[in-house]
């Protein structure tokens, strides 16, 4: 317990500290409680309220003043030694402002200011007048923090590849209801800035940052928003705030108000090692490491009695100046564009009149994707968001589109590729980001030993570990130039280590016709030549010594798909089929991700939408096949299965890969009266 902090009068008799609240209702509530608490405890004493709407009659003590207004509190002589400020977001720094001036440390609810001008502005007073500014972010009085920097510090989870924060609540049309300013951006040209980032979830934000080392405004080089609203409000209730810092660490926010449930709200330290879990609403810590999985729970430290007791910044947990991080992310948030409305079909309805509340289909999954692939909503491809780069079109309706991957994470081998893949009529039989793996990206070509460059994503297998590790070996690929016409798209691409040095070039094509009314044809010609002015080797777990594990080249990764049957003409099953030589690979069944719209996210599969896909083999080489089924969905050519090969200059290897999309079940005699009628040869 935090011991009494005693303010000595100028004749020298000592007191305890005059304490004023400034909003009793709301969060204000739960001030007076605590204050409550410390006043029966001899901690400190309440002197005065101010509230437009006086509390409860018998709410207070018989000594405690009530004021209308702040300025009518300081002007009544009451001189507190704190003022707690637990107002409506546009009067924090005005009202702190003022307390400052009459000499006041104040205690400052959060979020503390509504833009970046305000907390420059509460940052020259509090420095001017020598006093001390505590922002009520409690979670930052938790004493699970100091652990977590020591089990950081020991190695026990490896090295930090990045920090996600996870919420996930629900509010009623009631809650955005109960004020003139709840789900506001603004009121008449005053900064408001409520929102699921800046105030309902704004503790995961500000642990977030404080985990990531994030203080300062300095501490931030960068922040992405992704900002949506299911709710008839001004505010964001649905988002993805990524942040850069300056260190290059990543922090990525997926928060939204939307969940069918509400659960508690965590933060997580991706390590290469483990992880640690912080559920911070209840101070409980999830350690996962090679020593297996354990809990520990902590205690907290109350930020009033912290502030009490503070007799400089640097004993604050909650410092004004250390929020400066946190107030870049507002900034972002306050000037990014107005969030955008997700259309009625995306969204369920649960409740009646004002206990309504709104949840967003397949909410909980994109917000699993977001954290895991540090990716936005719109990156993931989300159906009511703005995403997706050229199509590939037939008669006028898009079956594919392109994504160049450039906002994928480090981690997973930036590259481009295809995604989503549709049937005609539809339905969607690629999948990007999935959670199981959220370096598999849609149809494209991708390999885990480049010389020793991971450009595949995840860990790496190698041959001395005999294991899948975190390596800092990502390159990534990127689009040089590009032709796109109708039915074809040339590319010229590089593929550049991680010190952003070319090792391969790529030429790339990539041609599309229909098929009749319900078959479409996509081919794929790749050549990869040295860039290093020396053969370069292309490898795989395989070649590294896992056996089966021989995937690289082409890869085509699939939604989830209901009785799965996967062929070739001499083979049935993932066990027979999987790396071996076949002049085709069919897979077909129910495609649960069906169309790419509402449907896509409402978690109901019903019937199912049925397809087929047929890989055809290339000519040039004979390439196994890799097939995954029962941990993932997923075909490839397999480039190197159990040995590498060469590109050497002059010497390129060129693979042609032919995919047949259909919708419908096709038997075998379907698949060879198709290919004997293209002239495909294999």
């Amino acid at each position: 317990m935090t011991q009494p902090h005693t303010v000595t009068t100028a004749v020298g008799h000592a007191r305890l500290p005059r304490i004023a609240l400034v909003g009793v209702h709301g969060f204000g509530e739960r001030h007076l409680e605590n204050l409550a608490r410390l006043g029966a405890d001899r901690t400190l004493e309440l002197v005065a309220v101010a509230d437009p709407h006086p509390p409860e009659e018998g709410t207070l003590g018989p000594d405690v003043a009530a004021f209308a207004s702040l300025d009518e509190l300081l002007a009544a002589g009451t001189a507190p030694d704190v003022v707690i400020v637990s107002t409506p977001i546009q009067t924090h720094a005005p009202l702190a402002l003022a307390a400052l001036k009459a000499g006041s440390n104040v205690y400052l609810e959060k979020p503390p200011v509504a833009s970046m001008a305000q907390y420059q502005e509460v940052m020259a007073a509090a420095a001017s007048e020598g006093r001390l500014v505590q922002v009520g972010f409690q979670s930052l009085g938790s004493e699970a923090l100091p652990a977590i920097e020591t089990l950081v510090e020991s190695g026990e989870i490896g090295e930090v590849r990045g920090i996600s924060a996870t919420g996930q609540w629900l509010r009623s049309k009631a809650y955005f209801k109960r004020s003139r300013w709840a789900g506001k951006r603004s009121i008449n040209g005053t900064d408001v800035v409520d929102g699921v980032a800046t105030n309902a979830l704004a503790h995961a934000v500000a642990t977030g940052l404080w985990l990531a080392g994030a203080r300062t405004v300095a501490d931030v080089e960068s922040v992405d928003t992704d900002l949506y609203r299911a709710n008839d409000t001004e505010s964001d209730d649905t988002s993805v705030v990524r942040v850069r810092m300056a260190g290059g660490t990543v922090l990525t926010c997926a928060l939204t108000l939307c969940a069918p449930v509400q659960s508690a709200p965590w933060v997580t330290i991706h390590g290469t090692l483990g992880q640690l879990t912080l559920f911070y609403t209840e101070d409980r810590l999830e350690v996962t490491s090679p020593r297996g999985v354990r809990t520990e729970t902590y205690g907290r430290i109350d930020l009033l009695e912290n502030l009490l007791a503070a007799r400089s910044e640097q004993d604050l947990l909650s410092p004004l100046s250390g929020a400066g991080a946190y107030v870049s992310v507002l900034e972002a948030i306050r000037t990014a564009d107005a969030p955008r409305e997700i259309p009625s079909e995306f969204i369920m309805w649960e409740g009646t009149g004002d206990d309504a509340h709104a949840v967003v289909h397949g909410i909980e999954s994109l917000i699993r994707r977001a954290t895991l692939g540090q990716a936005t909503f719109a990156e993931l491809g989300a159906p009511w968001t703005l995403s997706g780069g050229p199509t590939l079109d037939i008669d006028g309706t898009p079956v594919a589109t392109l994504e160049d991957g450039s906002r994928i994470r480090p981690t997973s081998s930036p590259r481009p590729y295809l995604h989503p893949v549709r049937t005609l009529a539809g339905t969607v039989v690629t999948d990007h980001v999935p959670e199981d793996h959220v370096w598999h990206l849609g149809a494209g070509v991708a390999l885990q030993d480049v010389d020793g460059i991971n450009f595949w994503g995840g860990r790496t297998y190698t041959r001395d570990a005999g294991a899948y590790v975190w390596r800092k070996d990502h390159g990534q690929i990127v689009v040089e130039a590009a032709e796109h016409a109708d039915g074809e798209r040339r590319e010229q691409l590089s593929w550049l280590g991680p010190d952003g040095s070319p090792v391969l070039r790529e030429q790339r094509e990539w041609r599309w016709a229909a098929v009749g009314n319900s078959t479409w044809k996509l081919t794929l010609d790749f050549i990869l030549e040295s860039a290093t002015g020396r053969p370069v080797l292309l490898g795989s777990p395989g070649s590294n010594g896992r056996p089966q594990g021989g995937y690289g080249g082409f890869f085509w990764r699939l939604p989830k798909v209901g009785d799965a049957t996967i062929w070739t003409p001499g083979s049935r099953g993932e066990d027979a089929v999987h790396g071996s030589v076949a002049p085709w690979l069919a897979w077909s069944g129910t495609f649960d991700a069906g169309p790419a719209g509402a449907s896509h996210v409402t978690g109901d599969p019903g019937l199912g939408h049925p397809a087929t896909l047929v890989f055809l083999a290339a000519p040039q080489a004979p390439d196994p096949w890799f097939v995954r089924h029962s941990g993932y969905p997923g075909v490839g050519l397999s480039l190197a299965w159990d040995a590498p090969v060469a590109t050497e200059p002059g010497r390129p290897v060129k693979r042609t890969v032919t995919v047949l999309i259909a919708d419908g079940f096709l038997a075998t005699q379907d698949i060879e009266q198709l290919i004997t009628t293209l002239g495909e040869s294999a």
